[in-house]
């Protein structure tokens, strides 16, 4: 067998476990993904999002770690802080 088709069927085989799911028009499943997969499947699903995001903005992959994550906690009932986007 050619080096071609070799390749071309280790990436036939590879496709097939991918975790693909198939519907027909109009029975999509619900926006709530959590009936029907796992967290580590909707983290999975997110990453490739969060890299185009990022690669679309033009800027910087962040470097910090996730103790430094520039982030507020604002718990219920709290007042948002004035410079918050609403």
């Amino acid at each position: 067998m050619a080096f071609a088709d070799r390749d071309t069927e280790r990436k036939r085989a590879e496709r097939a476990q991918w975790p693909i799911v198939r519907f027909r028009l109009g029975d999509d499943p619900p926006e709530d993904l959590s009936a029907i997969t796992t967290p580590g499947e909707r983290i999975a699903m997110m990453w490739g999002l969060a890299e185009a995001a990022w690669k679309l903005a033009r800027k910087p992959w962040p470097t910090y770690d996730r103790r430094h994550i520039p982030a507020r906690l604002v718990r219920p009932g709290e007042a948002r802080p004035h410079d918050d986007e609403p």
